[in-house]
């Protein structure tokens, strides 16, 4: 019986088999994987950043590589699960970060209360100043759609907005 402990002690590390993935997989990442990178660090401005959404909708695109292959431009569909990575990076925490805060209003809680692309547009067009054609290319939607899930975010906070800049009554005030 032979000895598998080395010089130094430790048991060898068995080797693992690479991952196969798909001849066409691997063709799609190398020709996309450096925009993707670009596009996504001019958005998220840091490589740790751009790096994570990357690799988030690299692992989407693997996992429904199949289905993909389906559809008739998987160009398109490719990107849109990179547009949605970064998106997801992009706003990240900003949901549970806005419910904890207080704006002495209920603001925060009700915008983190939002549905999902009601909550993105309003985040996308407020916080990080994206115009609607801006917003809708992200978000995959057409500029209308953004609109209405923009008004409809709106006409949902607006009984908050009210009651902030409704005039003080000299009742109120003492």
């Amino acid at each position: 019986m032979t000895n598998n402990v080395s010089e130094d002690g430790r048991m060898p590390v068995a080797e693992e088999a690479p991952l196969q993935l798909p001849l066409e997989f691997e063709a799609h990442y190398l020709t996309n994987q450096e925009t993707f990178h670009t596009f996504a660090l001019k958005i998220l401005l840091t490589n740790e950043r751009a790096e994570k959404a990357v690799h988030l909708a690299y692992v989407e695109i693997r996992t429904r590589w199949d289905s993909l292959l389906a559809e008739p431009d998987l160009q398109a569909q490719t990107w849109q699960i990179l547009r949605r990575a970064i998106i997801d990076e992009l706003i990240g925490g900003c949901r549970e970060e806005l419910a904890e805060r207080d704006s002495g209003i209920g603001l925060y809680p009700a915008l983190a209360k939002l549905p999902p692309r009601q909550f993105d547009a309003i985040v996308l067009r407020f916080i990080g100043g994206y115009d609607t054609k801006q917003i809708a290319w992200y978000m995959g939607l057409t500029p209308g759609t953004v609109t209405h899930h923009i008004r409809k975010a709106q006409e949902r906070l607006a009984p908050i907005h009210r009651r902030a800049t409704r005039p003080i009554k000299k009742e109120d005030a003492q």
